[in-house]
């Protein structure tokens, strides 16, 4: 972002004369990769970084898997633990009743984000690698494009 000196707003700046309209975002869990569509073209792709036992959907809290299938990106929170998270409406229905049916806990608080706050120096360090406990985390770079361009209501497919 470009700061504009006297006022209160920042231009940014995109590859076209107007941001995309993002209708979709799109996780490919083995490929380590995310995209956002406008309709059925990808506008972005981001590399991400998954949980450590990232195989197979989420069953359970604490299982650090991702959870796959159809959500909704519902919730926007500025002030989070990383750098900016965006929530996954994880557990639907169907993810409670398969947890309670085997007396688990579904989980919850599956979010897109970026670094850790406290990262600092150590950055560098999550590049790369699986670190979060079932959330999809991107670079701070790249998670504040991702909040300029993804909007509260904006559905979210997680493939295996």
């Amino acid at each position: 972002m470009l700061p504009v000196t006297g006022h209160s707003f920042e231009l940014r700046l995109y590859d076209s004369p107007e941001p995309p309209v993002v209708s979709k975002v799109r996780v490919h869990k083995e490929e380590r990769r995310m995209e956002l569509l406008s309709g059925h073209e990808i506008v972005r792709s981001y590399r991400i970084s998954l949980g450590n036992n990232p195989v197979g959907h989420k069953l359970y809290e604490g299982d650090s898997r991702t959870p796959e299938g159809l959500y909704t990106l519902d919730f926007r929170n500025y002030n989070s633990d990383f750098f900016r998270s965006i929530r996954i409406s994880y557990p639907n229905e169907r993810d409670r009743s398969q947890a309670n049916a085997w007396g688990l806990n579904p989980g919850g608080d599956i979010m897109i984000h970026g670094l850790p706050n406290d990262a600092g120096d150590l950055a560098f360090a999550f590049v790369g690698l699986d670190w979060t406990d079932g959330c999809i985390a991107v670079s701070n770079e790249e998670m504040e494009e991702i909040w300029e361009l993804v909007s509260a209501g904006t559905p979210i497919q997680i493939l295996p």
